[in-house]
């Protein structure tokens, strides 16, 4: 079995890391933090076979805390192995700040030749991330990340202030991050090279466009718009944040449009994969009788009976599928067909709709003709 120690384990990127840990087998883990003592501190070390060295100051009091929390820390901690004899490995985050002559900077540069320096006394296998900005889940807003602070103001209807929306920052997502770090702990690597550089997917993107983008998500509530979530980018800034969302505002209704068929609301849509709305239907009732030109449909009734029937608008033949929700089964409707879907069951029908295109009344590509 495999003992870990994270470093700075309540933080932002600790809590992420520790979740996932926490899903692998054969490991057990301690999460040291300010919380925690020196006697817990040198009682992990003298453990652990892999180290994750996330503790760190970026936003002290005093200017000296840098010096103390960063490089102070880091020379504790390697002094301790060396004293108990220990080699493990250790992956340390530090700061792409640390090329840069900055107080913050130059303790986290400390850091890093501390550590380095126990790496080629006694051998321990030793990999330091410059990171750029990191983003993701758990991240603590209005603090040192402007991705979190977007994504917590937005979701709280609070301001948010861009004093160049045109500067642009280099973002890595955190579980890519944790991704490469278990990477490492599974598979070990030599300490020839210490740093890794780029070796985590990032996204370049300037600030108007990514306050822009969370705008996006925060309206997709009112306007049902879905963004391109082929772009991975997209799928991680939005779960991003949707964790900022207040849990008792995740629930949100849709606009219903009710008629003496029944009622139907949409439910969600976009320009790269058309609409997706539901109904639900009286017994009896038939909806449609109408055909497209260009524009397709998927029906599936979830829960009812319906027979839905299709004829080629330049023919006579009635084409009839009839479905049950229990059947799970999709009708596809291709263009040039009218169609029309009626209850034949005895109870209220729900139904499904997907369709190629979102609505524009301007140009709905929907004409009236009886099945």
């Amino acid at each position: 079995m495999k003992t870990v120690l994270i470093t700075g384990a309540r933080g932002f990127i600790g809590r992420n890391l520790a979740a996932r840990l926490a899903r692998i087998e054969d490991l057990t883990f301690h999460l040291y933090d300010v919380n925690c003592g020196l006697a817990d501190l040198e009682a992990w070390l003298s453990q652990a076979d892999v180290i994750f060295h996330l503790a760190g100051v970026n936003r002290p009091e005093h200017v000296e805390e840098f010096e103390t929390g960063n490089a102070g820390f880091t020379d504790q901690l390697c002094k301790g192995l060396y004293r108990l004899g220990r080699t493990p490995k250790i992956i340390m985050s530090s700061s792409i700040q640390a090329e840069l002559d900055n107080p913050y900077g130059i303790s986290k540069r400390r850091g890093e030749e501390y550590l380095i320096a126990f790496a080629r006394q006694t051998g321990a296998p030793v990999s330091i991330y410059r990171l750029k900005n990191v983003y993701g889940k758990w991240c603590r807003p209005n603090y040192n990340s402007v991705t979190a602070t977007f994504c917590h103001n937005i979701a709280h209807d609070l301001p948010i202030s861009i004093s160049d929306p045109a500067h642009e920052i280099e973002l890595i997502y955190v579980d890519d991050l944790v991704d490469a770090f278990i990477a490492e702990m599974i598979n070990p690597k030599g300490s020839d090279s210490c740093y890794v550089q780029d070796s985590i997917p990032y996204k370049r993107i300037s600030l108007g466009d990514l306050a822009g983008r969370i705008q996006m998500y925060h309206e997709m509530k009112n306007n049902l718009i879905v963004p391109d979530f082929q772009e991975r980018f997209n799928q991680c800034l939005y779960a991003t944040y949707l964790s900022y969302v207040e849990p008792n505002r995740l629930k949100y209704g849709l606009t219903i449009k009710t008629d003496q068929r029944g009622s139907l609301a949409e439910f969600i849509k976009s320009c790269h994969f058309g609409q997706i709305f539901v109904s639900r239907t009286h017994p009896g009732i038939t909806r449609g009788n109408h055909y497209h030109h260009t524009k397709t449909e998927k029906f599936f009734v979830v829960a009812g009976e319906a027979v839905i029937r299709m004829r080629h608008i330049e023919g006579n033949q009635v084409v009839e599928h009839r479905v049950k929700g229990e059947d799970y089964r999709i009708v596809d409707i291709p263009p040039g067909y009218t169609h029309s879907i009626q209850n034949v069951g005895e109870g209220e029908m729900i139904t499904l709709f997907w369709a190629s295109e979102v609505f524009n009344p301007d140009h709905p590509d929907t004409y009236f003709l009886e099945v």
